[in-house]
């Protein structure tokens, strides 16, 4: 069965499984449900604890055998299994299924995974760990729940920000600084209850504490840009920029999503329905509710200039020399300077060319 992160405290109140599957690439709230899981188990007497990590040449009847048998010491015990690769090949999806269909009252089984594809979901091994067991699907905290769930977290120890807009500034400072980092962000919000006591925190006690701990995505530009977030989008890059991503991985994110809006823009034109243009662009998740509102911001004369540019930038990024365009046309000296004008034609939907904010010092 698969159970909500938000529900797993309720279910473990009610009593233990045998089988919990935890997979997601959100290594801290993964960690904590781990633990809230053997810390359950701890207390229900599985104190004999043995941690199987498969590796190349791991031994699956080493896995099968302690599923069966009884500690030494007659302890129950709880058996954690970590496939950091998610693949656990041809002889390892046999034993899991065994593992699935394993009926041990003295143990509980704790498996591991990373975020599985849709094929991997789909797998015998999978299904049968899901239907024998309780998942949890680990899903990433999406930037724009993050200042709530700053907020959650600031209520558990005992901490609050000012109502009204003082506090919605504070939460939204706070995300602005973790974005992609949800351990540093635990981590910085942790802080804030050793420096200060409980109750209500003041934007100023926040922005003298918390430290610019983002790290950015390359493959999240596009939602600054289709939100028109110019502010996020002017971090992104700059953090990108200075955590050393290659200039042609973003220039080629970037371009994807103009030619992807060109193409739905143009579909949608010659009368074809937007879901359908969607479905056949790869357009879904978050995605899908920004790319109306960025259509009918962004012309179709945008999107061919800002190709005509992301051209020029391709041969700079690249070290090509040589002028591809009439005088005056080149890019900025600086490629991510160029690269945040031709974002801004979608963020604003006008024409690229708007100089790029000076960069903020990160501390």
């Amino acid at each position: 069965m698969q159970l909500k992160l938000d529900a797993l405290e309720a279910h473990l109140a009610k009593g233990l499984k045998g089988l919990y599957v935890v997979y997601g690439d959100e290594h801290l709230l993964a960690q904590e449900a781990c633990d809230r899981i053997r810390a359950t188990a701890r207390a229900g007497g599985f104190t004999d604890r043995t941690v199987f990590t498969v590796e190349r040449g791991f031994d699956w009847s080493a896995l099968i055998g302690a599923t069966q048998s009884m500690s030494l010491f007659g302890d129950r015990q709880l058996i954690e299994l970590r496939i950091p690769t998610g693949k656990p090949g041809k002889e390892g999806a046999e034993a899991l299924k065994t593992l699935a269909g394993a009926d041990n009252p003295d143990a509980v089984t704790l498996v591991t995974l990373p975020r599985v594809d849709g094929a991997t979901q789909k797998s015998a091994w999978f299904t049968a760990l899901l239907g024998a067991g309780v998942a949890l699907k680990i899903d990433p905290v999406e930037r724009a729940q993050l200042p709530m769930w700053v907020g959650q977290r600031l209520a558990q120890q005992g901490q609050r920000v000012a109502p009204g807009e003082e506090g919605r500034r504070a939460l939204s400072f706070i995300a602005e600084r973790v974005e992609g980092n949800l351990l540093a962000a635990h981590q910085e919000i942790q802080k804030l209850s050793l420096l200060y006591p409980e109750g209500v925190l003041t934007f100023e006690q926040i922005h003298d504490a918390v430290l610019n701990v983002a790290r950015y995505d390359v493959f999240k530009l596009n939602e600054a840009m289709l939100t028109g977030d110019v502010g996020r989008l002017a971090r992104m890059l700059d953090g990108l920029k200075g955590e050393g991503e290659a200039a042609v991985l973003v220039l080629w994110a970037l371009v994807e999503e103009v030619r992807t809006l060109l193409r739905i823009k143009r579909g949608v034109a010659a009368g074809k329905p937007l879901a359908t243009l969607m479905r056949e662009n790869r357009v879904w998740g978050p995605r899908e509710r920004l790319i109306g509102p960025a259509l009918s911001r962004v012309t179709d004369e945008a999107l061919e200039k800002a190709l005509s540019l992301a051209a020029r930038l391709d041969r700079q990024v690249k070290g090509l020399s040589g002028s591809t365009g009439k005088r005056g046309s080149e890019p900025p000296p600086d490629p991510w300077a160029g690269m945040f004008e031709l974002a801004m034609a979608v963020a604003h939907g006008g024409k690229p060319g708007q100089a790029a904010p000076a960069p903020r010092p990160r501390r």
